[in-house]
């Protein structure tokens, strides 16, 4: 997949300040990973009510993967329902993504995502359908952990930083 160009562009900002430019938000989630940034995934229990939980996600090709273990609350509502979204507070910038989350589990891609965690120091690697390592976060669970590719069709961009403004994009995907 490659990086996604915006169908429509809306500018959010009542102060008069521009529309963000879409490389603004995309220069800031294809960044270097930082250990001080948080993802936030939304999903929706079967039930109906919201469920939020810290992902550590990466940007490869377009698109957002993070890891879950199989029983846990994240995995069982996507399992059900892959609509989702993510948010994070990147430098200059805050983002919410919505979207859907499917299990990868193609072995080349799965191989990209481990090698992009060891990068940032979880040594992970790919076994048991998902990714193994000899320790994850402690609300993880045990191994395997699978990948999940998030794919947004809408994103929305705060500025934090000068300039400033909101924005929201729309993709055809």
């Amino acid at each position: 997949m490659t990086d996604p160009t915006p169908s429509e562009t809306k500018n959010l900002d009542r102060y008069g300040s521009p529309a963000l430019e879409w490389s603004r938000a995309h220069d800031a989630l294809a960044g270097d990973p930082t250990a001080d940034v948080t993802w936030f995934l939304g999903t929706c229990r079967p039930d109906g009510t919201p469920h939020a939980a810290g992902v550590g996600a990466q940007w490869r090709d377009g698109s957002l993967f993070f890891t879950s273990n199989p029983d846990a609350r994240k995995a069982r509502d996507l399992a059900v329902n892959p609509r989702c979204t993510i948010s994070v507070r990147l430098p200059g910038i805050d983002l919410v993504l919505d979207g859907s989350a499917e299990r990868e589990t193609d072995p080349a891609t799965l191989e990209q995502v481990a090698a992009g965690y060891r990068d940032g120091g979880w040594p992970a690697e790919v076994g048991n359908g998902g990714l193994t390592a000899p320790f994850s976060a402690p609300s993880a669970g045990p191994p395997p952990w699978f990948v999940y590719r998030f794919t947004f069709h809408t994103v929305v961009g705060v500025a934090t930083a000068e300039p400033h403004g909101g924005t929201r994009w729309r993709f055809e995907r």
